[in-house]
């Protein structure tokens, strides 16, 4: 019996013709059904059009021997087996247009390997799959392929040259420090012969190894898992092949397709063409469930019956993509992708309110209970918030806002067709309409999402749960003062306004004191207003900033 096995999912992303399906090529021992282009489509255009998955193993290293949470599933190995790390590789399409399959894939990966055509450097996509990276995972290795191309003489310079700017270019990301490594997975290109072997994949091997940690398995929760593609064998059903992302499933479970809200009983289970009995999170595995059209899951998710639900909108905490030119504007549509599925959503921009801007960020829940700040757009550094309108008042508010912004901001996503999705999965937000040859960045935010909304009517019965309201800005004037703590206001209300709806409301003067409306006075509209710490000058201005009860989620 073999020895236990461990898995790590490593992507291979890069611009397209940097040698990445060639690259998985080099490495692997073993490939899926769905490995290094065999699509009729890829092999007639040259090009990969969709995740491939293959794998090799080496022995697992012994800073890694501490059994991870989850190996209570795996079989027990026999005295004196081996265990192994098995590394899968999901090579990912390079093409600006398959950006939706990149994304996807790059949520799957606990490492990242970014493929540089060494004789080109960055180019656009190289830097698209660099901040997906910085979005999805926590490690980075950059391979320099097709260093053969390099004239001999001048090789060495030119690698070196290369590494100094990538190491230059990555000094400002999360992956600063990382290490490069130059290899040639397919010497003399695609047209030269097999004979020719691969040039630095023994040393890549060694690098993937010593840069490879295991993230927490855990085989408790439900059991999700992520297809990416799917098929049917005759005589035997329909196999779904995909990466767990949550829970484990053994034979005989009963799976939950829930886009096609069907449940079917798992037949059996291959990983890499190895019969398996049980698989956990992070493993890549093939399910053969009874017949069924395998046309209708393209992509999708699998799970434990009953787990997963359809929303139709979701509160999502967002933070911008600091790449992406222009700013992020409420009421504007985006491309939304959650997991391999990516549809039109139309977004809602809110913040705490100003003195809750430093407040620490809740990445796993919500609060309904509490009242939030309307945005007109996402806040970033600098900006100032589009409700003020030139005021003295106004400008203090801008100028609190300036060189700070929240510490969280959400958004209310409202999309065009419903998503089924986890709780606390990642969110992307692109505008994958931009021009493909544009030097530019799509990626506009990301997040995760706290709170699905299934019902379809969520409209009327979920969103005034959401409190989210706008600060609006009066102006009024000081008519007289009264006392020692009290002055008489004009110029705020109309004549018919309830003012009694405004007492105890805060006032700022002009010259920063705050006071409370106290009451009205007469019938004309005027107003007292008491200050607790009277000034020791006079005013004749001051501004209220109420907020409004229209609640903008309804609008």
């Amino acid at each position: 019996m073999a020895g236990r096995r461990v898995n790590v999912n490593v992507g291979v992303l890069g611009h397209i013709d940097s040698g990445k399906t060639a690259l998985a090529r080099a490495l692997s021992t073993t490939a899926s059904t769905a490995a290094f282009d065999k699509q009729p489509q890829s092999r007639e255009r040259g090009i990969t059009l969709d995740l491939g998955f293959s794998c090799f193993s080496v022995p697992l290293p012994a800073r890694l021997r501490p059994a991870p949470l989850g190996a209570e599933l795996e079989p027990e190995p026999e005295p004196g087996a081996e265990p192994r790390l098995q590394v899968t590789l999901v090579d990912c399409p390079g093409h600006a247009s398959l950006i939706r399959t990149i994304i996807g894939g790059a949520q799957i990966i606990d490492l990242m390997v970014l493929v540089i055509d060494v004789t080109k450097g960055m180019q656009t996509q190289s830097a698209e799959c660099l901040v997906i990276g910085q979005i999805a995972c926590q490690k980075l290795v950059v391979v320099l392929n097709k260093t053969d191309l390099l004239p001999e003489g001048k090789r060495q310079a030119a690698i070196e040259k290369m590494t100094k700017k990538m190491q230059k270019t990555l000094e400002h990301t999360r992956f600063r420090g990382a290490p490069i490594i130059p290899v040639a997975a397919r010497p003399g290109g695609p047209d030269a012969p097999e004979t020719e072997a691969p040039q630095g994949i023994p040393e890549l091997i060694e690098l993937l190894t010593s840069q490879i940690s295991i993230p927490r398995r855990d085989p408790s929760g439900p059991f999700l898992m992520s297809v990416d593609h799917c098929f049917s064998i005759k005589g035997q059903g329909t196999v779904m092949t995909g990466t767990i992302l949550s829970g484990s499933v053994s034979l005989g479970d009963s799976v939950e397709i829930p886009t096609l809200k069907v449940v079917r009983k798992v037949k059996s289970m291959q990983m890499f063409h190895t019969p398996v009995t049980s698989a956990v999170q992070g493993d890549r595995l093939g399910i053969c469930v009874t017949q069924f059209d395998p046309k209708l899951l393209e992509r999708g998710l699998v799970c434990a019956p009953e787990s997963l639900h359809t929303v139709h909108a979701a509160v999502v905490s967002v933070e911008k993509i600091p790449y992406f030119r222009g700013s992020l504007q409420t009421k504007a549509k985006f491309h939304i992708t959650v997991g391999h599925e990516t549809v039109m959503g139309r977004v809602m921009f809110f913040s705490p309110a100003p003195d809750g801007f430093d407040h620490e960020p809740v990445l796993d829940s919500f609060d309904f209970s509490q009242e939030y700040l309307f945005q007109e757009q996402y806040l970033c550094p600098g900006s100032v918030p589009a409700e003020t309108d030139g005021g003295e008042a106004d400008r203090r508010v801008g100028q609190a806002s300036e060189g700070r912004c929240p510490r969280q901001q959400w958004a209310l996503v409202e999309f065009e067709k419903p998503v089924t999705c986890p709780r606390l999965c990642l969110v992307i937000g692109s505008r994958l309409d931009t021009d493909i040859h544009a030097n530019t960045c799509r990626l506009a935010f990301h997040g995760i999402l706290l709170h699905g909304l299934e019902d379809k009517n969520y409209a009327e019965s979920a969103l005034p749960r959401l409190r989210v309201y706008k600060l609006k800005h009066k102006h009024g004037i000081v008519e007289r003062v009264m006392d020692d703590y009290s002055v008489i206001g004009r110029s705020l209300f109309k004549k018919e306004t309830n003012i009694q709806l405004f007492v105890g409301l805060k006032v700022h003067l002009s010259t920063g004191e705050l006071g409370v409306i106290a009451s009205a006075f007469g019938q004309s509209g005027k107003f007292k207003v008491h200050i607790p710490v009277f000034p020791d000058k006079v005013w004749n201005r001051f501004v209220i900033l109420p907020k409004s009860k229209t609640n903008p989620v309804a609008l």
